[in-house]
Parts: C-alpha cells; sequence; structure tokens
C-alpha cells in the first residue's frame, strides 16, 4: 500500500487494526479464536486491533487466512500496509528521555490533523520554547536527569513542532488555565519570553488559544488536562489522551470521545474568544514587567 506520504507507523497500525477487527467481526470470529490462530491470546487480539503494538507478517497472513481473505491483491495491501507499520518513526531516537507509554502519543501527534487539549499545569509542548522546556524537563520526578538529557529533551519538544510548519500544517487549538501562564517555571524571564512565543504563536491562522481566566467558575473539565487528535484517515477514530506521572490513557470508543468532546466544546464556548488571547497575553506580559 504505497504512497501514505507523511503518516507515521502509529496511525497505519491503527488502520490495520480497525482493518482487521471489521473483518474479523464480518467473518464471525471470537477474539479468542482469531488468538488461538495466531498461536496467542484474546487480549494480544485486543491490541492488534487497537493498533497498540507491531504486526506480525506471519500473524497477519494467518489471520487473513482465518478471515476468508483470499483475494492476493487484497492480501498483498494489507501485507505491505503491515510492513509499513513495523517501520520505527523518528521520534524513537529520542527513547532514552522519553517513556515507552508517551511513544504512541507522539506517533498519533505527527499523523493527526487537528489537536485539541486542555491544559492545567503547563503550556502544551507544542507551543513551548526551548528555555520552558528545559524548565519543565528539570521538574521530572527523575532528579537525575542530567544536563545532557535536559538538551535532549528540548530537542524533541523542537523538533515536534514542525507539525506545526508541514503543508497543510497540524491545527491545534488549546484551551489554557489562565495559572498557567501566571507560574514562572525557569525564573521570570523565561516565562516572558514564553508569553511573547505565545502572543506570535496566537497570530498564525492554524493555531487558536483560549484562556480561562483564573477567576472563573468550575467548569465541565475540571478533572484534569486531556488531548484530542483527530487524523485526516477515515479509518481512524479520534483519540483522546490522558497523561499520568507513570502511564497514560488513550481513549478510542465513541462514547469516551464524545464526553471529552462536550467537555471541551462547553470549556470553548463559555470561555473567552479566541480573539482576546493576544491582548490578555499583552496584559500578562506588562504586569510581569512593572
Amino acid at each position: 500500500m504505497a504512497g501514505h506520504g507523511e503518516v507515521g507507523p502509529t496511525a497505519l497500525r491503527m488502520m490495520l487494526g480497525s482493518h482487521l477487527r471489521r473483518l474479523r467481526e464480518r467473518a464471525g470470529v471470537s477474539r479468542s479464536d482469531a488468538g488461538w490462530a495466531i498461536r496467542s491470546s484474546e487480549s494480544k487480539i485486543s491490541r492488534l486491533e487497537l493498533g497498540r503494538v507491531g504486526f506480525k507478517e506471519r500473524d497477519v497472513q494467518d489471520l487473513l487466512t482465518l478471515y476468508g481473505v483470499s483475494e492476493t491483491r487484497e492480501r498483498e495491501r494489507l501485507l505491505e500496509l503491515a510492513r509499513e507499520a513495523n517501520n520505527r518513526g523518528w521520534w524513537h531516537r529520542y527513547g532514552d528521555v522519553t517513556p515507552d507509554w508517551f511513544d504512541a502519543y507522539l506517533g498519533l501527534e505527527a499523523a493527526a490533523e487537528l489537536i485539541r487539549t486542555y491544559e492545567i499545569q503547563f503550556v502544551p509542548g507544542l507551543l513551548q520554547t526551548a528555555d520552558y522546556a528545559r524548565a519543565v524537563a528539570r521538574l521530572t520526578p527523575d532528579s537525575a536527569r542530567s544536563e545532557a538529557e535536559v538538551e535532549r529533551v528540548a530537542d524533541l519538544r523542537t523538533r515536534r513542532q514542525r507539525v506545526l510548519d508541514r503543508e497543510p500544517p497540524l491545527k491545534l487549538w488549546a484551551v489554557i488555565e489562565e495559572s498557567v501562564l501566571l507560574r514562572p517555571i525557569g525564573g521570570v524571564q523565561v516565562l516572558r519570553d514564553q508569553l511573547d512565543a505565545l502572543r506570535s504563536a496566537v497570530e498564525r491562522p492554524n493555531i487558536t488559544l483560549q484562556i480561562i481566566p483564573v477567576d472563573s467558575p468550575g467548569h465541565a473539565a475540571t478533572g484534569g488536562a486531556f488531548t484530542i487528535l483527530r487524523f485526516p484517515q477515515r479509518d481512524l477514530p479520534d483519540v483522546v489522551y490522558l497523561e499520568h506521572l507513570t502511564s497514560a490513557l488513550y481513549l478510542d470508543k465513541r462514547e469516551d470521545v464524545d464526553t471529552y468532546t462536550q467537555a471541551l466544546n462547553l470549556l470553548a464556548s463559555t470561555g473567552p474568544p479566541p480573539q482576546s488571547a493576544h491582548d490578555h497575553l499583552t496584559t500578562l506580559l506588562n504586569e510581569l514587567s512593572a
């Protein structure tokens, strides 16, 4: 299946996984029977269908046979997709400074066309300056992180931001609590430069920022930060990403995605409009300089 362009391996795994799930359901095969056919388990089939793990070519061949896919061209197309999905993304080069569970997010971020995020503690990674990213990296629970590793984290942040400059660029819609923009992570000068960078960012057509004032009443998203990713491929469902201290959750069930989407829609519709973000940032900058 040639010509996937910029579609990364994570998205390809998800596409192949959802296609295999549809084939299995159409053939009336249970997950446990499918697991037996590839000398594995029901949970392995579940992980394959969610695109959480790589595909062995032999397993894909056996599953296609089990599901009654006998047409040579169709089999070869799906096997080629499996081979492409096993390629390692550029972000694997940073495996020394990122936890395993974050790898999947980096793959999804690279493949997305729209990311909507709600942030309560830090400026979203895609909008961080290098100095701010370094300061965040130094806050890690692993206090033994060396300055060389801090530089690697900052380098990864910068590399991720290329999605905002590609063609077509990623669309980013960030809703941020104002308290994030008052927290002098890395010191006042780092915060000042970060606010200035955000002010430039909101002038770009593919970046939308809403700032929820400190004095606003509670709202539907008070559970914590989360991110919703949407992809250009129709095969891929939206994914909600929730990050914890030592792990992450990836939700793609329709009802879960709908719940988070509704919370973010409510937040966006009741918060200050994006047009006010530039002036709000200017006010915060002036207060910092006073």
